[in-house]
This record gives C-alpha cells, sequence and structure tokens, in this order.
C-alpha cells in the first residue's frame, strides 16, 4: 500500500545539534530570513533580495559557521508560508539538498488581540517557533502544504483558465443585458449565432435604434464575447485531444472512467481528478477536509450548534461538487446516494434540502472508486464508445 505522507507533523527525528533551520518572510521587494544555526548563540537575521542563488549562499555560510563552531551539520531545513511565489523556490532548493516545506498559512495559530503588532520580524520569530514545533513531530503547531510537481501545477491550468474564461463570458452577457435593459429592451440573447444581426434590428420602447455610443459598446463587448468563446472552444477541444492520444495514462484513465458515470461531463470529470483525486490523500476525512465539506460546531458550556460548512479547503472543488451533487440527484435517481438524500429529506423537514446535499458523500464515493474501480451501488454508466 502508498506510504501517506503526514504533513501535520515531522516524522524524521530532529537532531538540533546537526541541523540549520531556517524561516523566510517572503515579499515582493525582499526575503528576510530568520536562522536557527548550531553551536551559534546569535540568531542571525538577514533581508535578501528575491533571488535563489544568493538564499543558496547564505545557507551556506551558515552550515560554515556552525561547521567553525565544532559542529557537524548533515540536514538543512528551510520553510516558508505558501503565497503568491508559489512553490517553485521549494523544488529548486530540493534539487540542490535543502529539505525545503511550505507552511499552510491557515494554519498558523495568530493572537487575537484587537491591535496586535505585525512585522516582517515577528512574523518570522512565529513562524520558527512553529516550525520547530513541527519539526519535533509534535502536533498541532502547523501544517505543510504538499509540493506539487512542474508538471502536476501545469496539469491544472487548463481547467483553472477555463473557469476564469467562463466567469468572464457570464460578465459579459450581463453586462450587455444590463445595458439594453436601461433602454428598455429585454430577451436580447448575446450568446446567439446571430446575435450581432439582430442588435442592429433592435427597437426601443420609443420606436428608436439603439443610441449610436451604446450601439458600438455593444459591438466591443460581442467582440471580446467572440474572442473569450473561442478561447473556451480551444482549450476543451485541446483537453480533447490529449485525452485521446493516452486514454490510459495516469489521470486521463481517471477522467475516462468519472465521465462514464451518467450526469459527470468531461470537465468537471477533470476538475475533480486534477484539484483532489490525484492527491495521496490519508482518508476520507482528509478528503472531505480539503474540499471544505466538513462541518463547523460552535459548542461551548451547554450550547450546541452547527454554523455550516467550513469552507476552507478547495474552493473550486467544493463550488464543482455542490453542482455536481445536484446533477446527480437528477440523473442517478436510483443510487444508493440518491435514495439516501430523499429519506433524509423527505416529509415536514423536507425544506433542509439546501443544506443537507450529497457533495461530501459523493466526493468520498469518487475517491474510493478511482483506486479499484469499484462502482458505488446503483450507479448507471454510459456505454463505451
Amino acid at each position: 500500500m502508498t506510504q501517506v505522507d503526514d504533513l501535520s507533523r515531522c516524522l524524521a527525528v530532529l537532531d538540533e545539534d546537526s541541523t540549520v533551520v531556517a524561516i523566510i518572510e517572503m515579499s515582493q521587494s525582499s526575503w528576510l530570513t530568520a536562522g536557527l544555526v548550531p553551536g551559534v548563540a546569535r540568531r542571525p537575521l538577514k533581508k535578501l533580495d528575491p533571488d535563489a542563488p544568493t538564499l543558496l549562499r547564505l545557507l551556506g555560510r551558515w552550515r560554515e559557521e556552525a561547521t567553525k563552531s565544532g559542529r557537524t551539520i548533515t540536514r538543512i531545513v528551510l520553510a516558508y508560508e505558501a503565497g503568491r511565489d508559489g512553490f517553485w523556490l521549494a523544488r529548486w532548493l530540493r534539487a540542490r539538498g535543502i529539505e525545503a516545506h511550505v507552511i499552510h498559512s491557515t494554519s498558523v495559530a495568530v493572537s487575537r488581540e484587537h491591535r496586535r503588532a505585525k512585522t516582517d520580524r515577528l512574523d518570522t520569530t512565529m513562524l520558527m517557533r512553529v516550525f520547530l514545533g513541527w519539526l519535533r513531530g509534535e502536533r498541532g503547531h502547523c501544517g505543510m502544504v504538499a509540493i506539487p510537481t512542474l508538471e502536476d501545477e501545469d496539469a491544472k491550468r487548463p481547467s483553472r483558465e477555463r473557469e476564469s474564461l467562463v466567469g468572464e463570458r457570464t460578465r459579459i452577457v450581463n453586462h450587455m443585458k444590463s445595458v439594453l435593459a436601461r433602454l428598455g429592451i429585454r430577451g436580447f440573447k448575446p450568446t446567439l449565432r446571430k446575435a450581432s444581426q439582430r442588435l442592429e434590428e433592435l427597437r426601443t420602447p420609443e420606436g428608436g435604434t439603439i443610441p449610436p455610443n451604446t450601439r458600438d459598446e455593444m459591438r466591443r463587448d460581442m467582440a471580446r464575447l467572440a474572442v473569450v468563446r473561442g478561447q473556451i472552444e480551444a482549450i476543451e477541444q485541446a483537453r480533447l485531444e490529449r485525452l485521446e492520444q493516452a486514454p490510459e495514462v495516469g489521470p486521463h484513465a481517471m477522467v475516462h472512467l468519472l465521465a462514464r458515470i451518467v450526469g459527470v461531463g468531461v470537465e468537471t470529470a477533470d476538475m475533480l481528478v486534477q484539484e483532489v483525486l490525484v492527491r495521496n490523500l490519508r482518508d476520507r476525512r482528509a478528503v472531505a477536509r480539503y474540499a471544505g465539506l466538513t462541518g463547523s460546531p460552535d459548542e461551548s458550556g451547554s450550547k450546541r450548534r452547527e454554523k455550516g460548512l467550513a469552507k476552507s479547503g478547495n474552493a473550486r472543488v467544493r463550488r464543482g461538487l455542490i453542482q455536481l451533487a445536484w446533477r446527480f440527484l437528477m440523473f442517478q435517481k436510483n443510487s444508493a446516494l440518491a435514495q439516501w438524500y430523499r429519506v433524509r429529506t423527505e416529509g415536514a423537514k423536507g425544506k433542509r434540502k439546501t443544506t443537507m446535499i450529497v457533495a461530501r458523500k459523493l466526493l468520498i464515493a469518487l475517491w474510493r472508486m478511482i483506486p479499484t474501480g469499484a462502482l458505488p451501488e446503483g450507479i448507471v454508466l454510459r456505454p463505451r464508445t
């Protein structure tokens, strides 16, 4: 069985006399680097330009200082918070023998004072404290982010770009409809093929044509809409070509398997595979937490209440699953999951349908199906083409 990494704590034994520990507080203009060097009483703190070779030279200098003090350095560990710079630095350092980790920002506990002091220097001190606790193997200090390969990151780009373009398409369409609504014109559909021809025929309730400036604005919007629609079609066509070229390779086989389920399209299948199902998650609870589909109880003394979904995981997965859950109830009515939903929502409490969505159970069922190929009970598949 594949060994699953527990990113909530370090499994390697920490020998503080032979380990150089470093923390980076990263910004666009500078990197503030704090270190813990064996045999050196001071806590070095150095501001660098955002340059990886300069950082590597600094770590080498700290290693030399520890060696001069009589310590033998066998390990250099470094961490920084996940953010705008992504994972390239961690991959670059690991390729050069540095044990680099990326801290999950929301896993670090901060002071709840109304006006707490916050500087880069204080942040490095806080991160060093929680990183040392993580290195000692203690739970609860912080959590690390799984560092993907460059290929894994690149595989997510088409789905994410398409999501952005679909949002842009919706924005343009809504803007055009709102402009026409101010003139009293309703029922115009900018997404139709002959929309540009019909635009010239539109008349206001007063009987006049669309004002010239407004008409020019609409034409520019329609030109942008055509570009966006063309880009969406290009992304979808390129994805289908990749799936056809290597249908049984890695994630492509997962996409083909999910896309055979009635109610699941290629876009949804690709998003689920690239965002969550290719990850080596520990158990079903970890799967649900990653998607933010866990509960958020509020308990204190005799008070007991549930505040709804935590929404602290991958928002793309959560949005896609909620939409998929409703489609699943429509197209897989005889499945065990749909029957469970109907039993829980029938009767006087049927109004709870909006909150009791089967998204969590559906995600876990799909996650269990991928390694074994065993279908959830009652699932209907499309015939093989």
